[in-house]
């Protein structure tokens, strides 16, 4: 893959919950307008009824704006304060009822969005089990924001399995690290194969093996882009456990600011398998921003993705 060929995002849609929530999305929202330089952002919200009750209206005859008018005017002045200096983003709110995930899908795919941020709730009210099912169906890329978001770019990181989804990664965090001087970093995890004691050698040998073809895969992985210097990259050897869990705990032992992931693709000489890998980090209890990367009109779930590696 050619660096030339990924363009970034133009179009984006935030889901709003009108919860706390709401106040870490927003401004996050605004942050990555600015960074990313996005053209339009839509945010919606999705109730299961905007009907007031007949006994409300009864009661309270003076209601006669509509329930979805008074939300999206609440809306409307908490995202003016924060993009008030966001001038080159167009700005949007969308308020209607009916079902959250076919909602969002369906108007994704209608507003040809590029970009969707949900929320990744970790203390606050929801389960957060709507952002993982539009994880798996969303046709463009997803940005989960959680509580308490950093709203600067210290550090950007990439994991990397060295395929065509991890070059568009590295690309989007290569566009960061330019726009706001936010260090750029990789990292790779790598497994020892299971028949390594047929070859006589040790499994902390082969283990060096795998380490320096991993190594040499990367210095190649990045002849595809123009770069000053070379970033660095982190190679974890992957043993038992959870591969998702070792691989954000290092993350975060790093201080990233980001988690930008390719959601497909595989190497032989790689333990990743994106589209599972990705899938699970959408379900752990994390304080990191994740920016998952689909190729757009990619909508196929990740299950799905599995099946035709």
């Amino acid at each position: 893959m050619d660096e030339q060929e990924y363009r970034g995002f133009r179009v984006a849609l935030a889901g709003l919950d009108l919860t706390a929530m709401d106040d870490h999305i927003i401004p996050y929202a605004a942050t990555i307008c600015r960074t990313l330089s996005i053209e339009r952002i839509i945010f919606v919200h999705i109730a299961a009824s905007l009907e007031l009750p007949e006994e409300v209206l009864h009661e309270y005859p003076d209601l006669l704006a509509p329930v979805d008018e008074g939300i999206e005017l609440d809306l409307r002045k908490k995202i003016d304060t924060h993009f008030a200096d966001v001038s080159e983003t167009e700005v949007s709110i969308e308020v209607m009822e009916g079902n959250t995930i076919e909602k969002i899908l369906r108007l994704a795919k209608i507003k040809e969005v590029d970009l969707i941020l949900m929320g990744r709730k970790r203390n606050l009210q929801g389960s957060g089990i709507v952002s993982s099912h539009i994880a798996r169906n969303a046709p463009c890329s997803l940005l989960l924001v959680p509580e308490n978001p950093p709203l600067s770019m210290k550090k950007v990181i990439v994991p990397v399995d060295f395929s065509g989804h991890s070059a568009m990664a590295f690309h989007l965090a290569l566009m960061i690290s330019r726009t706001t001087g936010a260090k750029l970093e990789c990292m790779h995890l790598y497994r020892v194969p299971s028949g390594y004691h047929t070859t006589g050698k040790s499994y902390e040998a082969f283990a060096s093996i795998m380490e320096a073809h991993a190594r040499n895969d990367y210095r190649k992985f990045l002849t595809k882009f123009t770069l000053e210097e070379e970033p660095p990259c982190d190679f974890l050897l992957s043993k038992d456990g959870d591969q998702a869990e070792l691989l954000y705990r290092n993350c975060e032992l790093s201080a990233a600011s980001l988690i930008l992931f390719g959601s497909r693709g595989r190497t032989n000489a790689s333990v990743l398998l994106m589209g599972s890998l990705a899938e699970k980090l959408t379900y752990l209890d994390a304080d990191i921003p994740l920016l998952i990367i689909k190729k757009k009109g990619e909508n196929m779930g990740f299950f799905e993705a599995l099946l035709r590696v």
